[in-house]
């Protein structure tokens, strides 16, 4: 399968590097929230905006957390998790109304924990994976509600001048 057609202009290169930047930078600077982050926001714009060309800087963002924070199981995770949550943004890219962009950020903040568990079956079994999950129900709640504001306030306003910026790239 294809990511795309074609191969990349240097300009997309740039791009995709300066946005899988501003995506850990983002992530860092609010690290200090608990589990409030840009990244669901900035995968589904990106998804809408650039299709499968949105994995690029989406997993440039990956490498910088594994450049930071090392490799660990949660490593695993984010190279699956986030992929879902762009495959959901591409296939609603046409949807227009804030709100179901903001719904769909809130029930993957929700999901998160859930969305992780399968690594922990791999290592523990079915059982910790559950406790583990179910644990983490407390970081989830905020993950959602944080996910769901961000998006409402910021999904529409950056979408359109994301586009826009792509647009004047591309002539």
């Amino acid at each position: 399968m294809r990511l795309h057609k074609g191969k990349l202009s240097l300009a997309e290169i740039a791009l995709f590097g300066v946005l899988g930047a501003l995506t850990f930078g983002a992530k860092v600077a609010m690290s200090g929230l608990p589990n409030i982050e840009p990244v669901s926001l900035m995968v589904m714009l990106m998804a809408v905006v650039f299709g499968w060309k949105a994995l690029y800087p989406v997993y440039l963002y990956v490498l910088m957390e594994v450049l930071l924070y090392g490799i660990n199981l949660w490593n695993i995770n984010y190279l699956y998790v986030w992929t879902l949550l762009a495959v959901a943004a591409i296939l609603m890219r046409r949807l227009r109304n804030p709100l179901w962009w903001a719904l769909l950020s809130g029930v993957f903040g929700m999901a998160f924990g859930l969305l992780c568990a399968p690594v922990y079956i791999a290592i523990g079994g079915v059982d910790y994976a559950l406790r583990w999950w179910l644990s983490g129900i407390v970081f989830d709640i905020p993950h959602a509600i944080g996910n769901f504001v961000i998006a409402l306030l910021l999904f529409a306003p950056l979408r359109t001048l994301l586009q826009r910026l792509y647009a004047r790239m591309r002539k």
